[in-house]
């Protein structure tokens, strides 16, 4: 898998789960940070094999060792500015990171909710449409599963790093 540098080219290929991203992408900022930890929480014995095994935490010391140094709210203001793409420092590191670390960074930002990481509120209830998603989600089989995760988790963070414009687009020929 490489780096998704164009982020408008969705891994989530079929109906169905080109679906799931665009009703997580309808989610306010808080109830996507909600909607990951139960997905963490519900399906991480599924996605915890995937993401770790394929993925290169030494890459992300920045959000794997220094973000766990942070105070709660800035935790919490660190996934939100990388959930809405703000150009951020942590939103940066996160953006340069392929799919797969970046679902590993979320994973381990879940084990450590309530420890580390700062946790919910304890009177919080997921809405409908976090229980809707939550749903659908679980209904895929696990390939769409991980297809639906990679692309949304490959669509946060801050990236200014362009496609490589095609021959088509610029219309010369490469050289050798």
């Amino acid at each position: 898998m490489t780096a998704s540098y164009d982020k408008s080219a969705p891994q989530a290929l079929s109906n169905e789960t080109q679906n799931v991203v665009q009703a997580f992408n309808k989610l306010d900022t808080d109830a996507k940070l909600a909607w990951f930890y139960f997905v963490y929480e519900n399906m991480g014995d599924s996605i915890t094999p995937a993401a770790p095994a394929a993925a290169e935490p030494e890459l992300a010391p920045l959000l794997l060792n220094d973000y766990l140094l942070l105070s709660e709210e800035e935790q919490l203001n660190v996934m939100r500015d990388i959930v809405n793409r703000k150009d951020t420092e942590y939103s940066r590191a996160y953006g340069a990171l392929k799919e797969n670390n970046q679902l590993l960074v979320w994973y381990v930002w879940a084990v450590a909710m309530g420890e580390s990481v700062v946790d919910f509120p304890d009177d919080y209830e997921p809405g409908n449409a976090i229980n809707d998603l939550l749903s659908q989600i679980e209904g895929l089989d696990f390939e769409a599963q991980m297809s639906v995760f990679r692309t949304i988790a490959g669509e946060m963070g801050y990236s200014d790093v362009k496609p490589i414009e095609t021959q088509a687009e610029t219309g010369k020929t490469s050289s050798l």
